[in-house]
């Protein structure tokens, strides 16, 4: 969910001409302004870099090509964003955000879909053209209009009692339950994790992009705008590290351009995302469907694909 709001709560400030899809991330965040590419993400340190061919811009964020990692890669490149690691120590999303971006990208903006922090560098971008805190614009344009009054970040552990459980499995395929997986720190409002919601509520929120941009009398967005985010911007490579072919990218979600290709029973257009623990939302428009399957499960070297999220979603399409 977090990245879904992430890039709705960017949408809106697009509408209302406080940002633009094309401005330079710099315009907002000035430590953009230094940022450098690797010349050879394998190479050994200190790594070669190179300037931007073209500005990192907002639309770069959005459709997660600006090159942006995380700290799960192993290569020397990796190393140095790991040591970056956005959730490591404390600190405000403003100086979490301000510390990854020293380290070199990836890529040339624009070349290639990427998994990373691109979301939470896009809430940090909302938070200065706002002028508001992230958090607060969540609740005020986002979560209140649409009835979201269960949705908020995560609470302190000792404040966790009624959330779901979460568990993985051991190599014998026995579920085991996970101490305290929820980690993210209290003191900063991250733009790609850290919401906790209910099936309601995140149905509220899917509703409202099937509905394109409305949810029970309430607009957050116009159709246009769901029509712009929904469609494929990037053609290809979305999750190809995975061997999952057949998927675009809009801004914020996953697109099915090819469903022949896919692992999963979906239709040319739909859209969709899932969250780590297997949190999943679906819409379909050719079909009408909306979906939202809720699941605990973390993923481990005994995990596997969730394909039982796969089973509902198509269970739901057939309507058995």
């Amino acid at each position: 969910m977090p990245r879904r709001v992430t890039a709705v709560a960017a949408m809106i400030l697009v509408e209302e001409g406080r940002l633009s899809l094309n401005d330079p991330v710099s315009l907002y965040l000035p430590v953009a302004a230094s940022l450098r590419v690797a010349s050879d993400s394998s190479a050994g340190e200190p790594l070669a870099t190179e300037p931007l061919q073209v500005p990192l811009s907002v639309r770069q964020l959005l459709t997660f090509s600006a090159g942006i990692g995380h700290e799960q890669d192993p290569s020397p490149l990796g190393r140095l964003w790991a040591e970056r690691d956005i959730y490591a120590g404390a600190g405000s999303l403003e100086l979490r955000v301000n510390r990854v971006l020293t380290a070199p990208l990836y890529e040339q903006p624009g070349t290639r879909w990427r998994y990373g922090w691109t979301a939470d560098v896009l809430a940090r971008v909302v938070e200065v053209a706002a002028g508001q805190p992230f958090g607060e614009f969540l609740v005020e344009r986002v979560f209140e209009p649409l009835g979201m009054n269960s949705t908020g970040f995560l609470p302190p552990v000792d404040e966790q009692a009624d959330m779901a459980r979460v568990y993985t499995k051991d190599e014998d395929g026995n579920l085991l339950l996970v101490e305290h997986p929820h980690h993210d720190p209290a003191d900063w409002t991250p733009g790609g994790s850290g919401l906790v919601s209910t099936a309601s509520d995140y149905l509220k929120f899917a509703l409202m992009l099937w509905n394109r941009g409305s949810y029970n009398g309430v607009r957050l967005l116009q159709p246009e705008t769901v029509g712009l985010m929904t469609r494929a911007h990037v053609a290809s490579g979305v999750l190809a590290e995975e061997d999952i072919e057949g998927l675009g990218w809009g801004l914020g979600m996953a697109v099915v351009v090819d469903p022949d290709a896919t692992i999963m029973t979906d239709r040319k257009g739909d859209f969709w995302w899932s969250g780590y623990f297997g949190t999943t939302f679906i819409v379909s428009p050719t079909t009408g469907l909306v979906g939202v399957v809720l699941a605990q499960d973390q993923p481990g070297p005994y995990g596997g694909r969730p394909y039982p999220v796969y089973l509902a979603q198509s269970f739901a399409f057939f309507g058995l």
